[in-house]
C-alpha cells in the first residue's frame, strides 16, 4: 500500500539510493522547517489568495470557462475530469487556440489563469471573446498584460505566487480556486503534511525515484503510463507536463507517454512486449464500485464465462493479465489500483509525483523548476509576429 487510499506495487528492484535517500532528507527537512516557500503550498497551513467567503458569490454561475495554458489548466481539467461524478457545474477549459465552443443558453464566469499574466494563447482566447465582463483573473503581482485588462474592466485578480512555478501550482490558487468553485473541498486536497513523515510513503517514493534514476542511467527513459480509467487522462496529462519541463534539460530527461488501455492492446502491445527495451511502464487503474453488466442473452456457450460479469470485471482481468506477461518478460513497471476516488486520493496522487518528479531532477544535478528552453519558441513567434 502507498496509502489507505491506494494500493501500489512498486518497481521490482528494491534497492534504497542512498543519494535518494538524503535528497529525501533534505526535502523534508526544508518542509519541517518551512524554509521552501513552494513545498508550503502544498501543506494544509498554506493560505491561498482568495478566501472562501468572498468567492461564493461566484458559485451562482452554472458554466465556468478556465483559459489558460500548460499548468495554469492542466491541474484543474485533471480534478474536473478525475472526480467529475461528484460534480455539477459544467467547466469548459480552453488551453490551445482552437475554435471556440458556444455555450449560449448558460451564464458564464471565465476564469483567465496565467503566472506570467503574458502567456500568448491566452491573450489570444482571451480576445476572441465578445464581452469578458464575467471574468476573475489569477495572475502575478507585476504590471503584466492580465493585470491591467483586470484593473481595465474592473474584475478580481487573486495572487498566483512568484515562488510557485505553473506546472507546480495544482494545490495552490490555479487547482484549489476552480475546486471550490466545482463543489469541492481545495482543503482535502492537502497532504503532505501527513504523507512526508509517514514511513511507508517514504520507502515507497524512495523506492521508486531509485529505480527510475536506475532506468535512466541504463538508457530506459520512456514512461509509459498504461491507464485502465478514461477519468484519469487529463491526470497523466497534467503528469506528462511535470515531468518532461522539469527533466528535460541538458540531454537528460524522461518522455512520458499515455497509453489508453485495453484499446492499445490492439495497437501499441506488440512493440511494448517485442519492441525496444527503452520503456518503464506505471499501470493505473480506479476500482469502480459502478459498472455495465453484460446482457446474458447474446452470449453463447463458447463465451459462457463471460456471465455476470460486468465491465469492470474485464478491465481487472486484463489488468492482472497484462502485468503477468510483463512479470514474464521481465518489463519493468509498478502499479497503482486507486480505492476511493475522492479529494484526499487525488491530493495523495498530486503529492507523490510533484516529490518523485523534484527527486529525480535534485539526482540528476538540473533544477527540476525552471524551462529555460520554451522561452526561446516564445521569443521566436513574438519576433514573427511583431514583423
Amino acid at each position: 500500500m502507498l496509502t489507505s487510499n491506494i494500493r501500489f506495487q512498486s518497481f521490482r528492484n528494491k534497492n534504497k539510493n542512498k543519494k535518494i535517500t538524503i535528497i529525501f532528507k533534505d526535502i523534508k527537512k526544508e518542509f519541517d522547517n518551512k524554509k521552501d516557500l513552494f513545498l508550503q503550498s502544498l501543506s494544509v497551513n498554506y493560505k491561498n489568495s482568495f478566501n472562501i467567503n468572498n468567492l461564493k458569490k461566484y458559485k451562482k454561475f452554472n458554466l465556468y470557462s478556465l483559459i489558460g495554458m500548460g499548468g495554469s489548466s492542466l491541474g484543474a481539467k485533471a480534478i474536473y475530469s478525475f472526480l467529475n461524478d461528484r460534480i455539477k457545474k459544467k467547466f469548459n477549459f480552453e488551453d490551445n487556440i482552437d475554435i471556440q465552443k458556444k455555450y449560449s443558453a448558460d451564464k458564464k464566469l471565465n476564469i483567465v489563469i496565467s503566472k506570467s499574466g503574458n502567456t500568448l494563447e491566452t491573450i489570444v482566447n482571451l480576445n476572441t471573446k465578445k464581452d469578458i465582463k464575467n471574468s476573475i483573473f489569477i495572475t502575478e503581482s507585476n504590471n503584466n498584460y492580465l493585470r491591467k485588462i483586470a484593473k481595465e474592466i474592473d474584475k478580481e485578480i487573486f495572487e498566483h505566487r512568484n515562488y510557485i512555478g505553473g506546472r507546480y501550482s495544482v494545490l495552490s490558487e490555479t487547482g484549489m480556486l476552480p475546486a471550490y468553485l466545482m463543489g469541492l473541498d481545495p482543503k482535502k486536497f492537502k497532504r503532505i503534511d501527513y504523507l512526508i513523515k509517514d514511513k511507508k510513503f517514504q520507502n515507497q517514493l524512495i523506492y521508486n525515484v531509485s529505480s527510475i534514476l536506475d532506468f535512466h542511467t541504463k538508457k530506459k527513459t520512456n514512461s509509459i503510463i498504461l491507464n485502465y480509467d478514461p477519468s484519469s487522462h487529463d491526470l497523466f496529462s497534467w503528469y506528462q507536463q511535470l515531468v518532461a519541463e522539469s527533466l528535460g534539460k541538458k540531454s537528460k530527461g524522461i518522455l512520458p507517454i499515455i497509453s489508453t488501455m485495453p484499446k492499445d492492446n490492439h495497437s501499441l502491445m506488440q512493440l511494448y512486449l517485442d519492441g525496444n527495451r527503452n520503456n518503464f511502464f506505471t499501470f493505473f487503474r480506479v476500482e469502480n464500485r459502478s459498472s455495465k453488466k453484460l446482457n446474458k442473452k447474446y452470449l453463447t456457450n463458447s463465451h459462457v464465462y463471460l456471465s455476470n460479469k460486468n465491465t469492470n470485471d474485464i478491465l481487472k482481468a486484463q489488468f492482472e493479465a497484462t502485468q503477468n506477461v510483463f512479470r514474464e518478460k521481465k518489463i519493468p513497471f509498478r502499479s497503482f489500483v486507486v480505492k476511493n476516488r475522492d479529494e484526499k486520493t487525488l491530493g495523495e496522487l498530486f503529492c507523490f509525483f510533484i516529490l518523485e518528479t523534484i527527486m529525480i531532477g535534485k539526482a540528476l544535478k538540473i533544477n527540476p523548476f525552471n524551462q529555460p528552453e520554451v522561452e526561446l519558441i516564445k521569443k521566436e513567434t513574438y519576433k514573427i509576429l511583431k514583423g
